[in-house]
């Protein structure tokens, strides 16, 4: 079965709560675990990460928390998705030659084909489409 891991899911929830705040002001990390049911340590590391990554920036202070820095219209779900967990790919020989099988392989392809065309989608949409 072909998903999203529980570090992308969590990363878009949590753009998405940013994004559309009610006070207007920044998140916390403790507000969007706790509206969401996400482990803190968890989404703690993931909010660094997206810090790192220039989607979000940390505002500091006792009412801190995370507020967007990115124009998410300019910034595609592909990218989004690798800059979260790394290059984008239905399987590892799409991005990785190290595969035993990459000589003989019947389906590589068509599984290739299928690739491309799922990263065109994915270039297609932007975070702002999923987070509005």
């Amino acid at each position: 079965m072909l998903k999203i891991t529980r570090k992308v899911e969590y990363a878009l929830i949590a753009l998405r709560h940013i994004q559309n705040n009610s006070s207007g002001t920044v998140a916390s990390t403790k507000e969007i675990a706790t509206t969401y049911g996400i482990p803190h340590q968890l989404l703690a590391k993931i909010l660094q990460q997206m810090g790192r990554e220039g989607l979000i920036s940390a505002v500091k202070g006792p009412n801190g928390g995370y507020k967007i820095s990115a124009n998410l219209n300019e910034i595609s779900l592909k990218d989004f998705f690798e800059k979260i967990e790394g290059p984008l790919g239905l399987m590892d020989c799409y991005f990785n030659s190290d595969c035993n099988q990459l000589k003989a392989c019947n389906i590589l392809t068509p599984i290739q084909r299928i690739n491309q065309n799922m990263r065109d989608l994915f270039s297609k949409t932007s975070l702002q489409e999923i987070t509005q």
